[in-house]
């Protein structure tokens, strides 16, 4: 079904999936996607089969979209500094119609998880971060480290090289700050393509260091990331993998890079535009991790 949200920061439309066997009387997982540029909700919910997944799993998926009148490409803004914080902008626009989908189906205040593909990465790092007490956990496919660029120009040149791990680690400190009052650890899933000739590889790394270090920063720990040796490597559907993990605080950060898969999403349906079938299936890989972490875990 699709529908439409408007608040005082602006108006977008949106898809929702309710699963199959939804029962009103139970409280279900939210999963929030945002698509990426020249995308559309219904594009990328085919790309990520997410409607299918809903129904196997049992949860509610919202796709905001962003318009054409928003952005030429349909990108989100990840980039202005109009949208960029909290109560402002399109971080407001998603997270209110978050709140309204909430307060119009069961869903479990606990398990509302957040993710996006490429500028909807880069959006829902900013999303997460201005609103850390609505989000349990994020997954970002293909993005760019939140608060790398402020305007076209710097954004254009962190997609093509990346941010140094320096700058990296010193954005997740400024990104702990960002999040005020409510600030929290926020478990993180990265994936990225090793052959990505749209989004320097080099931002997909730089994205997993700067979570990790808001993480320790937020948790009162010392700032300095640590990388932990690669868990796993291996093939998954002809795709050479490899998955770390950091030391972050009390929250999980996981970096998933797939050697030969380009700007896509990793895994997905020929169905959407921008996805790859081979390679580890991003979208289960995605769902299991939302699912190990919802906001009120113990440890």
């Amino acid at each position: 079904m699709s529908g439409e949200y408007t608040s005082a920061a602006g108006t977008r439309k949106y898809s929702l999936y309710l699963p199959a066997r939804y029962d009103a009387s139970a409280k279900h997982m939210l999963v929030v996607l945002l698509h990426g540029c020249t995308q559309d909700a219904a594009d990328f919910a085919r790309g990520t089969r997410i409607a299918a997944h809903a129904d196997t799993v049992g949860f509610i998926a919202l796709l905001p979209e962003q318009p054409e009148s928003a952005n030429p490409k349909k990108c989100w803004n990840w980039y202005d500094p109009a949208h960029q914080a909290r109560d402002a902008g399109e971080p407001a626009i998603i997270t209110g119609m978050t709140a309204k989908i909430m307060m119009d189906y069961r869903v479990d205040p606990d398990r509302v998880h957040l993710a996006g593909v490429s500028a909807g990465a880069a959006m829902a790092s900013l999303v997460a971060v201005a609103y850390p007490e609505t989000f349990a956990s994020v997954a970002l496919h293909s993005g760019i480290p939140r608060g790398s660029a402020a305007n076209v120009m710097a954004a254009l040149g962190v997609m093509a090289r990346g941010v140094p791990d320096d700058q990296a680690r010193a954005l997740g400190a400024e990104a702990a700050t960002a999040m005020g009052k409510g600030a929290r650890p926020i478990p993180a899933l990265v994936i990225y393509g090793g052959s990505d000739k749209v989004v320097n590889t080099a931002n997909g790394h730089g994205t997993a260091l700067l979570w990790a270090a808001m993480n320790r920063a937020v948790s009162g720990a010392s700032p300095v990331s640590v990388l932990v040796p690669a868990t796993e490597a291996g093939v998954d559907n002809g795709y050479h993998y490899q998955r770390q993990s950091y030391e972050s605080g009390d929250r999980e950060v996981v970096e998933i890079s797939v050697q030969e898969l380009g700007h896509a999403w990793s895994g997905g349906s020929k169905e959407g535009t921008f996805t790859d079938e081979q390679g580890i299936d991003a979208t289960i890989e995605v769902l299991r991790f939302f699912a190990r972490h919802p906001r009120n875990e113990k440890r």
